[in-house]
């Protein structure tokens, strides 16, 4: 079996893939005949659709740290290799009076910084052994990593320290795994927001659009393909950063 049949037949992990940019991702692997195993927290209609076309879906509780060993145990019974891991897995809490300082920040950290770094070590041996740049891991995080954020501080340095974590890896894994970052500003709406949210939204990026999740999906796809792009954060802003 060449390296190309090898790489379709390990699976690709992708965490919160319920719905979004993780449904998306896993709906466009599908679609490649990829296998694929995600982890859902909430169970909504697009879970069981994946489920019903082929997709190992896979409760998972990263809020504790026995949540996420044991779902890194059903992973490992489940497969001896992964292909890559796409840490899509999110929580956007900001700081309210209603929710202690400590438990917010604890609550950040623990879904964008413990869970990967956790699963990271544990999927280590299942990412390793395919040959030079033949594993993956991304991490998505997000563009106010960069910038801050005066109402969700806890979330923003969670990123901020995920991005970081995505350097140390690459150094960890390489020249088996590459490691890279995905950091998103506005990529697409939600259902509920309103027309002057939307209109403000649009108006802090130079592109003055929301691209969509398939702007995600292409993006991955070049760095599941690339051989040499390794410890790197790419940001697709629409050049806010700019504003």
């Amino acid at each position: 079996m060449d390296e190309g049949s090898q790489a379709i037949n390990r699976p690709i992990l992708i965490t919160g893939a319920g719905q979004r940019i993780g449904l998306a991702l896993a709906q466009h692997f599908l679609a490649k005949s990829q296998p694929v195993i995600v982890s859902y927290r909430t169970r909504h209609p697009a879970v069981d659709k994946l489920e019903q076309a082929g997709v190992t879906c896979l409760y998972a509780d990263f809020s504790t740290n026995e949540g996420i060993l044991e779902f890194a145990e059903r992973v490992k019974s489940l497969t001896p290799a992964l292909r890559a891991i796409i840490h899509n897995a999110s929580e956007w809490k900001p700081e309210t009076r209603d929710t202690a300082l400590c438990d917010t920040l604890q609550a950040m950290m623990q879904v964008h910084v413990t869970t990967p770094y956790l699963l990271n070590h544990e999927l280590e041996s299942l990412l390793r052994g395919h040959g030079q740049a033949g594993s993956d891991i991304i991490h998505l995080t997000d563009y106010v990593a960069e910038r801050g954020s005066d109402k969700h501080i806890a979330y923003a340095a969670s990123k901020a320290a995920l991005e970081n974590m995505t350097l140390s890896f690459a150094l960890k894994l390489a020249p088996e795994v590459k490691v890279n970052a995905i950091a998103p500003a506005l990529i697409m709406f939600n259902t509920d927001d309103d027309a002057d949210y939307r209109q403000r939204s649009l108006n802090k990026s130079l592109m003055k659009i929301a691209p969509g999740e398939q702007e995600i999906v292409r993006l991955v796809e070049y760095l599941l393909t690339s051989r040499y792009v390794t410890g790197r954060s790419h940001a697709v802003d629409g050049g806010r950063h700019l504003r």
